[in-house]
This record gives C-alpha cells, sequence and structure tokens, in this order.
C-alpha cells in the first residue's frame, strides 16, 4: 500500500483504503499543468469518501458554510477531473454535481478491487483473463425491460446474435437496425440480443413503440429511467431532452432497444385509395411512395441523425419492417451506423415451433411442404398451426390438400404491407410473382406486366425496387432480385382480384386468373418434388 505522509492523510484516511490515489494525483496535475496543492488532495479525498462539500467544510474547516469547499471544487477539481476523463474516453464528459465524482472515476478504473490484490494461481486462469471478467461483473447493470416478451423458448439464430453482438461489443456500433418481415421474430430477436449482454452495459432498456408514442414520451421515460445514478432533472424541450439523451449517452454505456419502430411511420400510402379510379394510370404510375414519418412523428428523424452521428460510448437497436432514409444515408460495413435483415428460421426450429402448437406427426414430405410455403417465419408457422388443429382437427394433410396458403391473420398482416405501397411498387411485385425466378432491374423494365401500366423508366423501377428492399418485401442476390414464396402466394391473390377490378373484358379475367393460377400450381408441385428427390 502507497505510503503517505501525514499531513496528506489527516483527513478522509478511509479513501487510500478504496483509491488508487497516487495514480489518481499524477493523472490530476497532468491535466492542470502542474501538482495538485494539499488541499485539492484533501478536498479529492473527501469527495473519494463520498462526502458533500457541505460535510467536506465540517470536516476541514468546522463550518456549515461550504462556500468556500464549493469554489475550489467547480474551478480546480472538477475542471481537472473531466479534462482528464475526456481524454481517456475520447468524447467529452462533465462532473455535474459532487455525486457524480465517484461514479465516474469508478467507471475510469481508479478505484481499487480486492479480487485483483490477490496472487493468481499459475495453474488457473492469467491476471489479463481475470481482469477481463471483473470488468464484467464490477457493477450490476439497471434493467428495464418494458413490456418485453418472454424469451424463454427461443431458438436458433446464433450466427445472427453472434454477429450482431460482435458489431455492438467490438466495433462499437452506436446504432443498429434489425430489419425484416412481419412475423419474421425481430422482437424476440431483439430480446433474446439484450439479454445476452446485459453484463456488458450499466443500462439496458426496451421499450416498445407499438402504439406509435410521441419522441417527447420516449424521451421522458428514458432519461427517467437513466436517473437513478446520473441524478437528471428532465428538460423542457424536445431539442433539450435530445442533448440530455445523448449526454446519458456519453456517461454511461447504455443499450436502448426500440422495438416496432415502423409503428411511427407512415401506415398507408395516400396514392392507394386512387389507384383503381378512373384517374389517368400514367399520372398514377409516375408517383412512388417514400417511406416517410406520421405527421407529428417526423422528430424522430432528429433522434436517429443524433444517435447515429454523436460521439459516445452507448448503442441504440431498433426493429422495423422499413428502412427509413437518414439510416440508410448513415449506415456502411465500416460505419457505426448498421443494419442486418432477419430471414426465416431454419428447419428444425421451425420444427419445434409446429410441434409446441401440437403438430407433431409430420411426414418428411409435410413438414417440408410447410416450410417452403412459410419460409420459417415463425409468426406464420403458429398461425398455421394452429388454423390445423382448429379447423382440420390436426390433419395436416387435409390443410395442404385444400390449397389456401395466406388465409386470416397472416392475409391482415400482409396487407398492411402492401397498403403502404405505391401503384408502381405493387406492379413491380405483380410481376415478381408471376416471373418467380431472381430477375436483374433491366429485365424489370423489359419485361413488367403489359396491359397494368404503361412501360415504365428505368429509374421509376429502380426506385420501386430500393423502396421493396427497404420495406423488405424483396430478397436479393447478385443484382437480382425475388420474393419469399408466401409473398408470391399473396401477390398472385392479390393480383387476381385486382385484375377482375380493373379489367372490362371478362375474358381477360379469366385468362389472368388461369395463367396465375397454374404458376401457382406449379410452385406448389416443385416444392413437393423436393421432399421427393
Amino acid at each position: 500500500m502507497t505510503i503517505f505522509n501525514s499531513n496528506q492523510i489527516e483527513e478522509f484516511l478511509e479513501a487510500t483504503n478504496n483509491w488508487e490515489l497516487e495514480k489518481l494525483y499524477i493523472d490530476l496535475a497532468s491535466n492542470k499543468g502542474k501538482a495538485l496543492t494539499p488541499v485539492e488532495k484533501k478536498f479529492l479525498r473527501g469527495l473519494l469518501c463520498g462526502c458533500s462539500p457541505a460535510e467536506i467544510a465540517s470536516v476541514v474547516y468546522q463550518s456549515r458554510s461550504s462556500s468556500t469547499v464549493r469554489v475550489y471544487l467547480s474551478n480546480g477539481l472538477y475542471k481537472y477531473i473531466e479534462e482528464m476523463l475526456s481524454t481517456q474516453a475520447g468524447y467529452s464528459i462533465k462532473v455535474k454535481n459532487w455525486s457524480r465524482v465517484t461514479y465516474l472515476l469508478e467507471k475510469a478504473g481508479y478505484k481499487k478491487d480486492r479480487l485483483l490484490l490477490q496472487p493468481v494461481d499459475s495453474n488457473k486462469k492469467s491476471q489479463k483473463e481475470l481482469e477481463t471478467n471483473l470488468v464484467k461483473i464490477k457493477s450490476t447493470p439497471l434493467i428495464n425491460w418494458g413490456a418485453a416478451i418472454d424469451v424463454s423458448n427461443f431458438q436458433g439464430r446464433t450466427t445472427e446474435l453472434t454477429k450482431i453482438k460482435q458489431w455492438i461489443l467490438q466495433d462499437h456500433c452506436r446504432l443498429v437496425l434489425i430489419l425484416g418481415m412481419a412475423g419474421i421474430g425481430k422482437t424476440a430477436f431483439s430480446v433474446k440480443l439484450a439479454q445476452e449482454m446485459q453484463q456488458d452495459f450499466e443500462y439496458i432498456i426496451w421499450r416498445s413503440l407499438r402504439l406509435a408514442p410521441t419522441l417527447e414520451q420516449i424521451l421522458d421515460e428514458l432519461i427517467t429511467a437513466l436517473s437513478p445514478k446520473l441524478e437528471l432533472k428532465i428538460a423542457d424541450t424536445v431539442e433539450h431532452k435530445l442533448s440530455q439523451l445523448i449526454d446519458c449517452l456519453r456517461s454511461a454505456r447504455c443499450l436502448i432497444v426500440l422495438d416496432n419502430f415502423d409503428s411511427v411511420l407512415a401506415s398507408q400510402n395516400k396514392y392507394t385509395q386512387t389507384s383503381n379510379s378512373s384517374q389517368d394510370n400514367s399520372a398514377i404510375t409516375s408517383l412512388l411512395s417514400p417511406i416517410k414519418y406520421h405527421p407529428g412523428h417526423e422528430i424522430y428523424q432528429e433522434l436517429i441523425r443524433r444517435i447515429g452521428e454523436s460521439q459516445h460510448q452507448s448503442c441504440f437497436v431498433l426493429t422495423s419492417r422499413e428502412k427509413t432514409p437518414e439510416i440508410a444515408a448513415l449506415e456502411g460495413e465500416k460505419l457505426p451506423v448498421r443494419s442486418w435483415k432477419i430471414m426465416g428460421l431454419g428447419k428444425q426450429e421451425s420444427l419445434s415451433i409446429l410441434q409446441g402448437k401440437g403438430l407433431s406427426e409430420l411426414s418428411e414430405k409435410e413438414s417440408q411442404i410447410l416450410l417452403d410455403w412459410y419460409g420459417g417465419n415463425p409468426l406464420f408457422l403458429q398461425l398455421v398451426a394452429t388454423a390445423t388443429q382448429e379447423l382440420f382437427g390436426g390433419n395436416i394433410a387435409e390443410f395442404l390438400n385444400q390449397g389456401t396458403v395466406v388465409f386470416g391473420d397472416m392475409r391482415l398482416i400482409l396487407d398492411q404491407q402492401f397498403n403502404r405501397l405505391s401503384p408502381i411498387e405493387k406492379n413491380v411485385l405483380y410481376w415478381l410473382a408471376i416471373n418467380q425466378d431472381f430477375v436483374s432491374v433491366s429485365q424489370l423494365q423489359e419485361n413488367i406486366i403489359p396491359g397494368l401500366s404503361p412501360r415504365l423508366s428505368q429509374r421509376l423501377i429502380l426506385e420501386a425496387v430500393d423502396l421493396l428492399q427497404k420495406r423488405s418485401l424483396i430478397e436479393q442476390q447478385a443484382g437480382k432480385f425475388a420474393q419469399t414464396p408466401i409473398l408470391i402466394e399473396y401477390t398472385i391473390e392479390r393480383l387476381i382480384e385486382e385484375n377482375f377490378k380493373l379489367s372490362a373484358k371478362q375474358e381477360d379475367c379469366l385468362l389472368m386468373q388461369t395463367m396465375l393460377t397454374a404458376r401457382r400450381q406449379n410452385h406448389t408441385r416443385e416444392s413437393r418434388l423436393k421432399t421427393e428427390l
């Protein structure tokens, strides 16, 4: 233990037992430009003992007046500590009040850890390994799960979890978007991800935006949840609250998850209601439907920009069906803003969902058809299993023979996403559903459905494809695009319905229906043949 002379330790002796005082004196002197005075060292030890300025004044000066101590702290020690910690962290850190000093210095590693002073057995873990483990268990994180769902039965996605954790913990990403179509499991993934990183953060906060709260409401909740240690008084304006939140993200290591971010985005394309009217079709198809926010929720754009552009040590995770323009502008493979599109579950995880719902006696052929149709979408598999039990007494063969792939709540969920689309985006989906293979943008421009729209420019098709990809409605492989089987089935049904509404000739309607039905049956046969080969 370091030895101090009697003048140095006459007050607040216990600070020498718990803190690396000598190192702290040297580091602070480096930022000050000269050694700390005996008075500054005395006041610093008082702070490290958890004493307020008034308590320090009572011990040092036997006075109830703390004005002298406060002046010394504000004009000296607080500034030295801020400069030292900001230099070490690479971003601005503020002391703000005396009670944060011990928290900040402990976080910076100046508090002694008794376990690190014990000798390490050469046959056990190395000192470096021990220190690494101690960093994780030094303090218990404050966790606020809000309305997070139970994920005790979570299965699979090991590769995706490992990848995202690497982005957050090793690459220090500030914003991560978990993207995917409805029902694919984004919510469960976000909860599981947060659970697996509990010991790597001081704060874990999970919130759902399903009811589309205002940004001000969310900021109030987040700042309140962060206040037990940071002792913050919430600001009056949204702009100041944003700045306050960023300061929190700099002062403490926080993981904040906002689920269902697409709930604050516009829920319906304004052109959807007029797409079947008598308006000139060329005027309608010249319009695209960019991804926008609900009126009154546009300020969320500023939250995204501030989180992605400001330097801090925390991470926001968003889940959404759609990628907003500001995220697309900020993201990059080597940048601190990134997005990951979640795909369907694997075969074993999908079968576990079906078995958990009571469909435990599926043949290899039956299970493969279900997996081909629904592409490992957890919610859709649950809905199918429930319908099979309730409507067909658990007889999966009877369900498959009736040939209806999209129905009930599944149809309603897909309707919600489809109704966001512009006429151009719908026409691209129609043609992809008919073609069913991966195609390039140039092929789309050459072959998009004759009769449903005039020839579209390359620019419009390119923009439509970009929007569909950001809406999680198409997949991309080597610069070519296609739909998943479940979306193909849904889109074919919509196209048949739309064709009956739009066509003046009954024979044209019947011809279109026959062609699309044949396409769908062929696709189903191909899925079944895969299991027989």
